[in-house]
């Protein structure tokens, strides 16, 4: 599974996402949307709109630092191991 997230430096919320993507071992893309246009116009074209963080997991968008959609994602990266 691919995971990419789209994040800024400052967002607090990217932070921990980053923590808690980190202590469940989840390989993921980290994304600056800052230092990229097309990066940030890609992120808004998934999810619809401007905040951060924004997660694909194989096509499916979670925006926010949503713990329990997270869990889910984390399920099936443990699946396919």
């Amino acid at each position: 599974m691919e995971i990419k997230v789209y994040m800024t430096p400052t967002c607090v919320w990217c932070k921990k996402l980053k923590e808690w993507l980190t202590k469940k071992k989840i390989p993921y893309q980290q994304i600056d949307i800052i230092e990229s246009d097309k990066a940030r116009d890609e992120m808004i074209e998934k999810s619809g709109q401007m905040a951060t963080p924004v997660i694909d997991a194989d096509g499916e968008i979670i925006v926010g630092f949503d713990e329990a959609k997270l869990e889910k994602i984390a399920e099936k990266v443990k699946g396919k191991k």
